[in-house]
């Protein structure tokens, strides 16, 4: 079995493109001195534009800042907004109804981030049926929608195989544990997918062992299953863990450093998270791929729909490798 060529991760990394870093966050003015007796707050005026976001999971780092986004951002864009959040907390169920109860609410426009695509697709049809545009954020549905928001899933798979096979591999073929996010999210589908396909093409004498589990987009998940992993492989039986999300590659770290196995298992993670590129900065992580939630941008089209402007259906967001190479130019900069 191939051992990397390497005691700490980060001194092997690929020449990347050039990076384009995230917007800054919106610096709000300085308060005034607060009032003796506080007023009250005005209520939205009867004919303020609604925006709706239904959100598929609120509980972890990435899907809180993209919420964030979304209330910052709209309220920047669209003068006088409401905007009216949802939190299907993981519950496809629950997020359809919620999208019902947004149709019901009468928004001015949806966002939508969808759990899973085959759930929440006759939701979002629901919506446009009914004359609401629908702007999904991130991941996609099964139908066409008013316009799709995010970095390029399958790029990235791409991107991830080819920096395993051919900087951290080197070349010459090695085993790779994969833990996946959530099952039937347009996002895992791709990431894996594509990761599958390239290294079926272009390096085949790496093998992907271990069935490809599950960690829900979830550190605490990806801690369990990357233990059962490292009870499974014994050392020198695995090279590199493949993480559908930052969130996962920590929690895989958090297991190899337990088992005094990090110097020996190489880790890849997606979002640009700023523990994990801290991580990579450390020598713990040995790379990362910049996933923009697109909470900016579908605010940006929500203002132009509201404004009577037509809107791309597409809208593709850039992705940047942060590595060893680069990883300097990168602390602070993600969420």
């Amino acid at each position: 079995m191939l051992r990397i060529a390497r005691v700490a991760i980060p001194i092997l990394a690929t020449a990347l493109a050039a990076c384009t870093p995230a917007a800054p966050a919106v610096t709000p003015t300085a308060a005034p001195a607060a009032p003796t007796t506080a007023p009250a707050t005005d209520p939205p005026a009867a004919d303020a534009p609604v925006v709706g976001f239904s959100q598929a999971n609120g509980s972890d780092v990435w899907r809180i800042n993209q919420t964030n986004n979304v209330r910052d951002f709209c309220a920047e864009y669209i003068p006088g907004v409401e905007v009216v959040v949802t939190d299907a907390q993981g519950d496809e169920a629950k997020q359809s109804a919620d999208v019902d109860d947004l149709i019901a609410r009468g928004v001015d426009v949806l966002l939508l981030t969808p759990l899973t695509a085959d759930a929440l697709t006759p939701a979002a049809q629901r919506a446009l049926d009914a004359g609401i545009p629908v702007i999904t954020l991130d991941r996609a549905v099964n139908a066409p929608v008013t316009q799709h928001i995010g970095a390029d899933n399958k790029l990235i798979g791409q991107a991830a195989a080819q920096f395993v096979a051919e900087t951290l591999l080197g070349g010459e073929g090695g085993s790779v544990l994969e833990i996946q996010g959530v099952l039937g999210a347009s996002a895992t589908t791709d990431r894996h997918d594509e990761f599958v396909a390239w290294l079926e093409a272009n390096a085949p004498d790496v093998e992907i062992v271990g069935g490809s589990q599950t960690g829900e987009y979830r550190r605490e998940n990806a801690l369990t299953v990357m233990n059962d992993y490292l009870s499974a492989f014994g050392e020198g039986d695995v090279d590199v863990v493949y993480t559908h999300n930052d969130e996962m590659a920590l929690g895989a770290v958090q297991a190899l450093e337990t088992a005094g196995r990090l110097e020996e298992i190489a880790v890849v993670g997606v979002d640009g998270q700023n523990e994990a590129i801290q991580a990579i900065a450390d020598g713990k992580i040995a790379a990362t791929f910049t996933y923009d939630n697109a909470g900016k941008e579908g605010c940006e089209s929500a203002a132009a729909l509201l404004n009577g402007e037509t809107i791309d259906p597409e809208w593709v967001l850039e992705t940047n490798q942060i590595d060893a190479t680069n990883v300097e130019e990168w602390i602070g900069m993600g969420f």
